[in-house]
C-alpha cells in the first residue's frame, strides 16, 4: 500500500521531540493496496546531514574501538572530535555498558560541546589544561559540560573521566535502554533545553557504527549483544525496532507496483504493531477511501482505496513512519509522545487491502507525501531492525 490517497493535510505546526530484499511477487494478488498521500510539510525536528561515511556496514559485537587508528570521515566533525567520540565509546566498552548507552552518551556530548573538550573562560585553571575550545556556560567543563559536583577541574577536563561519570549516572535511570534518548540524557544532564539531544541520535548511531563495528545495530538479548535482531519490544542501540516480526510480502516501488511507497509485512489479524522509534504521533485516524467513505471498522478490498485505520509518527531527524490497515481505531492519538516498541495498534485489512498485513512506510525530511518515501528495507536493516524476516 502506498501512502493513503485520502490523507488530508492537518494544520501545519512545529513539532518538537525532545541498504535488501526482493518482493515475493507471488503474493501480490493476495495483498494489494495502492494510493498516494497529499503533500504535507512539517518543520523539521532538526538533525545532522546524512552524508557521513558509514563504516558499520557489517556488525561485529566483539569489535573494540581503536583510539589511535585512522578515523572515519564525517562532514559534521573533524578528526579530533571523532577521537573524543572514540574515547566515549571505549569507556562504555570497558564498563560493559550496552551499545545503546554509547549512542546516548555521544548524542549528549554532541549537544553539550560538539564533541570538543571545552575549557571555561571563568575558570582559569581549565585554561591551563589541554583543551579544544573555550566555553562560558556557568562553571561547566569538558565534553559533557559537567559542573563542580561531577569532579575537580582536572577530572572534568579528562574525557575518559567525564564519560565514565556520565555512564555511572545514566545506568541508574530506570529502563534507560527502552526510553527515548532525550529523556535519558535529560535525567543525567538536567539541561535547560531537554529536547535538544534528540536531533543528534541518528548521527550518533552512525558514528558508533563507524567506530565500533556496526554496534548501533545490536540489541541486548539475555545479556549479549546480538546483531540485526531488534523487533517489537527489543530496541536496537540505534533506537529502532521492527514494528512486527513478519517478512516482506510486497516490496517498495516494484516494477509491478511502481507507486507502492512502502512494504507490506506479513501479519495475522490482531498482531500487535510496535512503533519503530520514539517520536510524536502526527496522525491516527480512518483514511477515507476513493468514494470518500470512512468505514474502517470492516475489512477492505482491492480497489477500495485508502490506508484504513492508520498512524503516522514523526521521529528525531525528520523521519516519519506510517502504519496502515489496522483492524480497529489506533491506540494512540495525535500529539502523543510514544516510546520505541510501544504498541500503537493491531494489524488488520481495513482500506485498500485483500488480506491481513501491515503496510509500513518510512519518509525523510519530515515529508509525508510520496516524495519523501524511501525503501524501508535498507533503512531498517542499517538500524539493526530488519523488516524482511531475517532477524
Amino acid at each position: 500500500m502506498s501512502a493513503a490517497s485520502g490523507v488530508t493535510a492537518p494544520v501545519r505546526r512545529k513539532l518538537r521531540v525532545g541498504v535488501l530484499v526482493t518482493a515475493i511477487t507471488t503474493v501480490l494478488t493476495l495483498i494489494c493496496c495502492v494510493g498516494g498521500a497529499g503533500a504535507f510539510l512539517l518543520t523539521e525536528l532538526g538533525g545532522d546531514q546524512k552524508d557521513g561515511v558509514l563504516a558499520g556496514l557489517t556488525c561485529d559485537p566483539a569489535y573494540q574501538v581503536n583510539l589511535t587508528g585512522d578515523m572515519p570521515r564525517f562532514t559534521e566533525y573533524g578528526e579530533g572530535q571523532l577521537r573524543n567520540a572514540a574515547v566515549i565509546i571505549k569507556v562504555g566498552q570497558d564498563m560493559k555498558v550496552p551499545a545503546r548507552g554509547w549512542v546516548i552518551a555521544l548524542a549528549t556530548a554532541m549537544q553539550e560541546s560538539a564533541l570538543r573538550n571545552l575549557a571555561n573562560s571563568t575558570i582559569p585553571a581549565s585554561l591551563a589544561l589541554p583543551h579544544e575550545g573555550v566555553g562560558a556556560d556557568h562553571d561547566s567543563l569538558g565534553l559533557f559540560q559537567q559542573r563542580p559536583g561531577w569532579g575537580s577541574v582536572e577530572q572534568r577536563m579528562t574525557p575518559s573521566y567525564a564519560a565514565r561519570k556520565f555512564y555511572e549516572k545514566m545506568i541508574k535511570v530506570r529502563n534507560w535502554q527502552q526510553r527515548p534518548l532525550t529523556v535519558v540524557a535529560q535525567r543525567v544532564q538536567v539541561s535547560a533545553f531537554p529536547d535538544a539531544y534528540a536531533k543528534h541520535e541518528d548521527l550518533a548511531g552512525r558514528i558508533v557504527d563507524a567506530l565500533a563495528g556496526g554496534a548501533a545495530r545490536t540489541v541486548e538479548i539475555a545479556g549479549k549483544a546480538v546483531c540485526d535482531a531488534a523487533a517489537g519490544a527489543r530496541i536496537a542501540a540505534s533506537g529502532w525496532t521492527a514494528p512486527l516480526p513478519g517478512g516482506v510480502v510486497s516490496g517498495f516501488r516494484t516494477a509491478q507496483r511502481p507507486s507502492h511507497n512502502g512494504v507490506d509485512l506479513a501479519a495475522d489479524k490482531r498482531t500487535p504493531i510496535h512503533v519503530a522509534s520514539a517520536g510524536r504521533v502526527l496522525v491516527a485516524r480512518c483514511d477515507p477511501d476513493r468514494s470518500g467513505r470512512r468505514d474502517c471498522d470492516r475489512d477492505g478490498w482491492p480497489g477500495k482505496g485508502g490506508c484504513g485505520w492508520f498512524v503516522d509518527v514523526l521521529h528525531a531527524g525528520g523521519y516519519i513512519t506510517r502504519y496502515c490497515h489496522m483492524i480497529e481505531r489506533p491506540r494512540v492519538t495525535p500529539g502523543q509522545l510514544v516510546e520505541a516498541g510501544e504498541v500503537i495498534g493491531l494489524s488488520g485489512t481495513s482500506g485498500n487491502s485483500s488480506g491481513p498485513h501491515l503496510h509500513f512506510e518510512v519518509h525523510i525530511d519530515s515529508d509525508r507525501s510520496s516524495r519523501g518515501a524511501i525503501n524501508p528495507v535498507p533503512f531498517m536493516r542499517e538500524r539493526g531492525a530488519p523488516v524482511d524476516g531475517t532477524a
